[in-house]
């Protein structure tokens, strides 16, 4: 399904004429956010907009930080960009409060988005929330519990992604993937 379809089909939904907010965990506003991977900066613009005290976005590539640096000025959103690997932060106890990631599933190289996941528990203080391959479910809970030292790991949601092809090692066109939303607690 295309952008502009699903725009416009969730645009002819019926809305509720008295909604009620809800944050169920209360992780994100008034907090500070780190978006580790942040790539474009999706995710950190997101928490910023959601009402963040503060966001960091962190990426090993130049390139996607100047895009991000760009989309959160294009919002009108503070962040403070880092250029660092993810393992090669020198970031030690809880320094911000909630970190948000869409690291790379560990499908081209094992294990690269429970490296994320980590370093990410040694750095919050209330949660983390990470994107991960459905089909991976049953090994994301365990290595968090067991390897990571997480006290809670759960899925809150799954979603589909349609992942275009935008690397050279990817065969097809596009491919839909199931995926977790995972919340862990440090």
């Amino acid at each position: 399904m295309k952008l502009k379809q699903l725009e416009s089909l969730l645009g002819d939904l019926q809305q509720f004429s008295d909604p009620k907010a809800e944050n169920t965990f209360d992780d994100i506003s008034g907090k500070v956010v780190a978006d580790f991977g942040c790539g474009c900066g999706t995710l950190g613009i997101a928490s910023a907009l959601l009402g963040a005290e503060h966001v960091l976005g962190i990426d090993i590539d130049p390139e996607s930080l100047e895009i991000a640096s760009q989309n959160a000025a294009d919002l009108e959103v503070d962040i403070d960009f880092i250029w660092s690997d993810i393992k090669s932060l020198k970031l030690r106890g809880p320094l911000v409060d909630t970190i948000v990631m869409n690291p790379p599933f560990g499908t081209r190289k094992k294990g690269s988005d429970m490296e994320f996941v980590f370093m990410a528990l040694k750095v919050a203080s209330r949660a983390v929330y990470s994107l991960h391959k459905s089909t991976t479910r049953d090994y994301i809970r365990r290595t968090a519990l067991r390897d990571c030292n997480a006290k809670s790991a759960d899925v809150l949601c799954e979603l589909r992604f349609d992942v275009p092809q935008l690397y050279k090692f990817h065969k097809k066109k596009e491919v839909d993937i199931a995926v977790d939303l995972w919340r862990f607690v440090p």
